[in-house]
Formats: structure tokens, C-alpha cells, sequence
């Protein structure tokens, strides 16, 4: 039982550094519906920026914010040169959506450059001294704690904006009717772009909560987290921040609970089946809501 109680925590781990990711696809969305397949690599740069934070002495609560400003203006910057234009002239969606994989490998190959990240594996520096401690026979680690703690608060901030801010309410109202909502004078650019940098902000404390967990960092690090991610939303109902959380914690049980029980090699395969067979029953998934079109 305590074992299988370890594992269940594993499980959360796991599933809390893809809830702070598929909050950023489900929000993106769930306000303009794009999947920006760009998040992943988002994640990457957070995790370096926290990387150059750290190693330069600087206490990880900064260094994590340091890069979760970094990338809430790399999101910024991407919706406005790459998205933006296209949603002006009313582009249809397959062009946005190719973009995003174009901006993805972008930044995937732009990291690998020598000038900027280089194309090496780095070791990542701890954040917190590595204890473990016994709780009731189960064996939580202080990771695991800085992750469960981090990713709490942050969702916790997250819905503060979302339902107590003027900002979150305009949100609201773009995700239910943009147009409804720029004819009530509405700054729907604005709400957007805001979107995008609280998305990618979100990406980049996964990001280094995941090199916390895996300490080393790459170019192509933000690929498997990333696709996991995006697998949760639509598991969860992708557009729900809930069913985006749900989803996370779940595909994170189901990987954590097939490699402790069954094998490694079928980690992946239980949780993409686990998709599949959601989405049988639920075609919009766990929390979504039926419409015409989803992804």
C-alpha cells in the first residue's frame, strides 16, 4: 500500500508540471482557437532562463520569475509577429496552425545555435537541498514538495486573475464571443496578447519544475512534456482550465502507475490509449463542451 501510495505521488508530480503547461494551450485556445504548438519550446527557454538565473547565484525564486517574464514577453512578441497578422486578415485556421509548428521548430533550431543556448545537454542545478522525509510511510520528497508548492500557488493566481480581475473578465467574455466582445469596446488584441503572456509564463515555471524533477536541460526538452501537455488538455476538454487540470493530473497517474506496475515501454501507449478512449465517450473530453469544432 505504501508503495503504491509513493507512486500515486509520483503520479502528482508528474502531472502538476503538465497541468502549468496544457493551462497555456487550453487558455490559447480557449480565446482564439490556435494550437500553438510553439508552448513546448517555451518551456525550454524557461528552464534555460532559470538555468542562467541559478548558476549565476541567484535565489530560485527569482531565477524561476526571471524566466517566467522572459517568456511571457517571448509569448507577447510570438502572438504579435506570428498569430497576429494572420487573424487580421482572417487567414484560415490551417495557416495559423502550420505558423505555430513553424515558430516551433524555430526556436527549436534557433536554441541549438552556438550564439544562443548551444546544441549540448546541460546538467541542471538543484533548487532546493535534496531531502526526503516519511509521512505516514510514504516517502515525499522536497521536489516533489517545491513542485506541488509552485504549481499550487500559481493556479491559485491564475484563478484570482481569471474570475477577480477586470483583465480576467474580459477574457471571459473573448473566449465566449470575441466579436460580441470587440463590439462592446473591448481590447481584444489586448486580452489576447495578455493570454499569451500569462500561457507562456505558466510554460516557463514548468519548464524549470521539470528540470528540477530531470535535471538536464536541451534545445528539444520542451518536445515530450510539451505533446504530453497538449494530450492532457484534450483529454481534460481543451478550453476548460479545469479539464485541463483534471487531464494533467490524470495522463500524469497513468504514466507514473503503467512503468511502477507494468513496464516503461507501454507509459507512453497507456496514456495516448487513455486519450482515445475518453474521447470515444466524450469527444470533447472529460470537462469540454460538445461544438462543432475542436482541434
Amino acid at each position: 500500500m505504501g508503495q503504491f501510495a509513493e507512486q500515486v505521488v509520483n503520479g502528482l508530480q508528474l502531472g502538476f508540471v503538465y497541468a502549468l503547461i496544457a493551462v497555456g494551450y487550453t487558455m490559447v485556445y480557449g480565446i482564439i482557437k490556435l494550437i500553438n504548438f510553439a508552448h513546448g519550446d517555451v518551456i525550454m527557454v524557461g528552464a534555460f532562463v532559470t538555468f542562467f538565473g541559478l548558476v549565476r547565484g541567484i535565489p530560485w525564486p527569482a531565477a524561476i520569475l526571471t524566466g517566467m517574464a522572459t517568456c511571457a514577453l517571448l509569448g507577447v512578441v510570438i502572438e504579435r509577429l506570428a498569430y497576429r497578422p494572420l487573424r487580421v486578415k482572417g487567414a484560415p485556421r490551417i495557416a495559423a496552425l502550420i505558423t505555430a509548428i513553424g515558430v516551433s521548430l524555430f526556436l527549436e533550431n534557433f536554441a541549438s545555435l552556438r550564439i544562443a543556448f548551444g546544441p549540448d545537454h546541460r546538467q541542471f542545478p538543484a533548487m532546493v537541498t535534496r531531502l526526503q522525509w516519511n509521512v505516514f510511510g510514504v516517502t515525499i520528497s522536497s521536489v516533489q514538495v517545491l513542485i506541488a508548492g509552485v504549481t499550487i500557488v500559481l493556479v491559485l493566481i491564475l484563478q484570482l486573475v481569471v474570475y477577480r480581475t477586470k483583465i480576467g473578465k474580459a477574457m471571459r467574455a473573448v473566449a465566449l464571443d470575441l466579436d460580441a466582445a470587440r463590439l462592446m469596446g473591448i481590447n481584444v488584441d489586448r486580452v489576447i496578447a495578455f493570454t499569451f503572456a500569462i500561457g507562456s509564463a505558466l510554460a516557463a515555471a514548468a519548464g524549470a519544475l521539470w528540470a528540477a524533477a530531470y535535471p538536464q536541460i536541451w534545445p528539444y526538452m520542451g518536445i515530450p512534456p510539451g505533446l504530453k501537455a497538449f494530450t492532457a488538455a484534450v483529454l481534460g476538454g481543451i478550453g476548460s482550465i479545469p479539464g485541463a487540470l483534471l487531464g494533467a493530473v490524470l495522463m500524469g497517474q497513468a504514466e507514473v502507475l503503467t512503468a511502477a506496475y507494468i513496464t516503461t515501454d507501454f507509459r507512453d501507449a497507456v496514456a495516448f490509449a487513455l486519450l482515445i478512449l475518453v474521447l470515444l465517450v466524450r469527444p470533447a473530453g472529460l470537462l469540454g463542451k460538445a461544438g462543432p469544432e475542436k482541434v
